[in-house]
């Protein structure tokens, strides 16, 4: 209670209503979160119940299209699915691919980058020599090589099955470097001051120090990177789903769906990738927004509020 009575008073809150570009992308992304979170509630049909799905129904126009059925607000894919339900099904994958792939780079670059920048010399060396052989590789080229490598390995079926874990894992894997250089920059900075020599004095261990002292200063700029990976890692995976490497066709994400309505844009069934197109357009635009507003009220120099 004390908690929210704070947050309700402080300069963060005040700031961000002030800012009606802010408010408004925060408001979409809740919309699409809590819309794509609560599908099984809202959606008319599940992609997943195959007692749902009627090949019949298949590329159905939406219901202001000649040909539309009042069944399908927004028509229906290849496979006869609701694609508004399907979206909604699909957003939810997206999205939790996109946290959870900034959750793993996020705890991997925190770790390296503490360790490099508070123990220094040869750990220092050896951390940030494979960060900068990690970043000598595109994003893409790693989850491509290791997403056919267990395609290849598992075979199809095990991947749809664990489609989900192995992007997260693969995206994850592919940008940790990025929290590891500027964690690693503001280690560098804070180990310096006066507090951390004042827990040396008095006899804390290093561990303490990293994860109770130092790691607290440091989170400023972890949370702005947060929330530009986030979009980065949701793009990611429908970069991936496009060309075959991402979630399965049966599985839908926006990525997916964006894929398998492609190779029928140019026939007169435009909306099976135009409306997932949207919805990922949408998406990503509004954490971009939030972030930037984020980005600028952490750094004064930048804040105009």
């Amino acid at each position: 209670m004390q908690f929210i009575k704070r947050f309700a008073n402080s300069y963060l809150l005040f700031s961000f209503l002030r800012d009606p570009v802010a408010v408004t992308s925060f408001t979409v992304l809740l919309i699409l979160g809590v819309a794509s979170f609560a599908a099984p509630l809202i959606a008319p049909y599940s992609p997943y119940d195959m007692h749902t799905i009627e090949l019949l129904d298949s590329e159905k126009p939406p219901v202001w299209q000649p040909g539309g059925d009042t069944r399908f607000v927004l028509g229906t894919d290849t496979q006869g699915r609701d694609m508004f339900s399907t979206m909604l099904y699909g957003m939810r994958v997206s999205i939790l691919i996109g946290f959870g792939a900034v959750a793993l780079q996020a705890a991997m670059g925190i770790i390296v980058g503490l360790l490099a920048g508070y123990r220094g010399g040869r750990i220092d060396s050896v951390l940030m020599r494979m960060a900068d052989v990690q970043l000598s590789f595109s994003t893409y080229m790693v989850a491509i090589f290791f997403g056919a490598l267990f395609q290849a390995t598992f075979g199809m079926g095990a991947y749809a099955d664990l489609a989900v874990p192995m992007l997260i894992v693969v995206i994850g894997f592919a940008e940790w470097p990025q929290y590891a250089r500027t964690v690693r920059a503001s280690v560098l900075a804070e180990k310096r001051k006066e507090y951390v020599e004042a827990a040396k004095v008095i006899g804390l261990s290093p561990t303490r120090i990293m994860w109770r002292h130092i790691l607290p200063n440091t989170l400023t700029p972890v949370l702005v990177i947060s929330t530009v990976q986030v979009a980065n890692a949701i793009m990611s995976e429908a970069a991936l789903s496009f060309i075959g490497l991402g979630m399965p066709v049966h599985k839908p994400s926006l990525g997916s769906l964006i894929k398998a309505g492609f190779d029928y844009i140019f026939s007169g069934s435009w909306w099976i990738t135009i409306f997932p197109g949207i919805a990922l357009v949408v998406l990503i635009l509004s954490i971009n927004l939030l972030g930037d507003w984020l980005r600028d009220f952490l750094n004064p120099k930048l804040y105009k509020g």
